[in-house]
């Protein structure tokens, strides 16, 4: 059961475009359950996001990328676009569960956003373009999931195209992600009369009318009985295959009931065993209740994952009444508020006015306040359980892989690995004068974003910026211009040329002293030329004998009286 807890506000909903965001309650950790959507770019990541949101009633009236009016697209850049940029937290509610939305750009260029997400998020949802296969984005981003060993969910969206293949879709993705792909839904029909799924798990029939939304439960029709009972055979086996104790009862009863396989398929996601793939059309709202109804019912939860292990090697269990302790994966900045840093309760239950120990800066944080996120929408709670995601405004001096913690333990949870740039390019102002209002915008993008690099370049005299791709450079220097009022050009770095040796050269010098007792003298003999590849090191030294005496000409040191 969900905790009954509710904190209804009317002041709290809003009215957007003819949406209405209504207030939801608190859950308990086993009935929240937190998602990514990933995919590439235009496969419907963000309609499906819509269409989950408006399956559960939060919203009135699905909004649309053509209209420029979805919840999780409301940045100017984006409507602008047409495509996401940045990750959006939203949250929705099906048959007494929680369910977090991460919403994620597709392009690699925002590789960050999409890491982040995975850091927080318990099961990922992978969408495929029925219309265009397994696509470059696709691949990319599935090297992500591996790293974290994300559950993974397949989407086959687009199943309504004219030029949709949900055959061809699925050899491809078995090709390029294992046989672990498993099928769960197929479409009766696809193209522009997809209107039903074939569900092998549940062995039913989901009919939709042209509208979408809510689908007739029929039997399986006659001439999709064999493909529909075939398919179920090799769900019910690829399952027991990854349990021993369902194994011997399938051995037994030659079948397993639905609860049986449900159970099987969430231990197999958790081990990263099996992922199971789902029919939906995410323009025409058909599949996605369905698919949130697996969410809940099968994905797990943050306590039934395995448990975080600190960088000291502890490990810290998701319990609502362990020791509290949160995980800031992103910042964001809001102009006339300050910036909101957006974290998970990996432990514990976090409540407005505690106070926290940052474990990497030592600095005491008050969480004055705490919020659900709705795109760009903020819902005040008193509190959040272990396994839940939510925002908190203002923090002193907390960053991105921060961990925060009750006093009195040292918990330092596993920090997000960003990857390393791919192109540079030096900054400077249009104008003269305004470098330091320059230096205060490359700070706020680079809290934003950690896989943007600032470097001042004390050797080349320039301001360089180290960014993934041409797409992020033209979003920083959009934010630049547009919410810091800076004109700015990009400029080639310069080169650091340095002087080397280019051809060899010879010299010798004669030390010789007599003024009375002992006598000085030693002689030098000293050659310089180019080092090449493979040049041999001389006989017995390191760099630092080599550097500070000299040698003769067989490479040896020579000592003088």
């Amino acid at each position: 059961m969900f905790v009954q807890k509710i904190f209804y506000n009317v002041s709290h909903g809003f009215e957007s475009c003819g949406r209405k965001i209504i207030y939801m309650a608190e859950f308990d950790t086993s009935h929240v359950k937190s998602i990514v959507l990933l995919g590439h770019a235009g496969c419907g990541k963000t309609t499906l996001a819509e269409c989950m949101l408006f399956e559960a009633g939060l919203i009135t009236r699905r909004g649309s990328i053509a209209e420029k009016n979805t919840t999780g697209d409301y940045h100017e850049l984006e409507q602008e676009r047409g495509n996401s940029i940045f990750s959006k937290l939203m949250h929705t509610k099906w048959r007494g569960y929680k369910i977090n939305i991460i919403d994620t750009p597709g392009y690699d260029d925002f590789c960050g956003e999409v890491l982040s997400a995975l850091r927080v998020a318990d099961t990922g949802v992978m969408l495929l373009n029925a219309a265009m296969g397994v696509e470059v984005g696709t691949d990319v981003i599935w090297e992500y999931t591996e790293k974290f060993k994300t559950p993974m969910i397949f989407a086959v969206n687009k199943l309504d195209h004219e030029q949709s293949d949900f055959d061809r879709t699925v050899s491809e993705a078995k090709n390029h992600f294992g046989s672990k792909v498993l099928v769960v839904q197929y479409p009766r029909q696809q193209g522009t009369g997809f209107h039903e799924i074939i569900d092998v798990l549940t062995m039913r029939m989901y009919s939709f009318k042209d509208a979408g939304g809510k689908p007739e439960k029929l039997p399986i029709p006659d001439d999709e009985k064999a493909k529909a009972d075939e398919l179920h055979r090799e769900l019910i086996e690829a399952i027991a295959s990854n349990d021993e104790g369902l194994m011997e009862k399938y051995f037994d009863k030659g079948e397993l009931d639905e609860d049986e396989m449900k159970t099987g398929l969430k231990k197999s996601m958790i081990n990263h065993d099996l992922f199971p793939l789902f029919c939906i059309s995410a323009e025409k709202n058909m599949g996605s209740g369905r698919l949130m109804g697996f969410i809940d019912n099968v994905c797990p939860s943050a306590n039934e994952m395995p448990a975080q292990k600190t960088k000291s090697g502890e490990t810290l269990t998701c319990d609502e009444k362990g020791p509290a302790c949160i995980f800031i994966y992103k910042t964001v900045n809001e102009p006339h508020v300050g910036d909101l840093s957006f974290f998970k309760v990996y432990s514990g239950t976090v409540k407005s006015g505690m106070e926290l120990e940052n474990e990497t800066t030592g600095v005491t944080e008050k969480l004055n306040q705490l919020f659900l996120v709705e795109g760009n929408k903020r819902v005040a709670v008193n509190e959040l359980a272990a396994g839940d995601i939510g925002a908190t405004l203002k923090l002193k001096n907390t960053h991105v892989n921060n961990t925060l913690h009750i006093k009195g333990k040292n918990y330092e949870l596993v920090n997000i690995e960003f990857p390393p740039a791919n192109m540079t390019v030096a900054v400077e102002t249009v104008k003269k004068g305004e470098e330091e209002k320059l230096s205060q915008a490359l700070h706020q993008l680079r809290e934003e974003d950690a896989t943007l690099v600032v470097e001042v370049s004390q050797e080349l005299h320039q301001t360089l910026i180290h960014c993934q791709g041409d797409m992020h450079l033209a979003v920083a220097k959009w934010k630049i211009e547009h919410l810091h009022k800076l004109e700015i050009k990009f400029i080639k770095p310069r080169i650091p040329y340095r002087e080397t040796i280019r051809k060899m050269a010879e010299s010798n010098y004669r030390h010789k002293k007599q003024s009375g007792g002992a006598g000085q003298f030693g002689e030098v003999f000293m050659r310089i030329e180019p080092w090449h590849e493979g040049m041999p090191e001389p006989a017995g030294l390191n760099v630092r004998a080599r550097d500070t005496y000299p040698l003769d000409w067989g490479g040896n040191l020579v000592f003088y009286n």
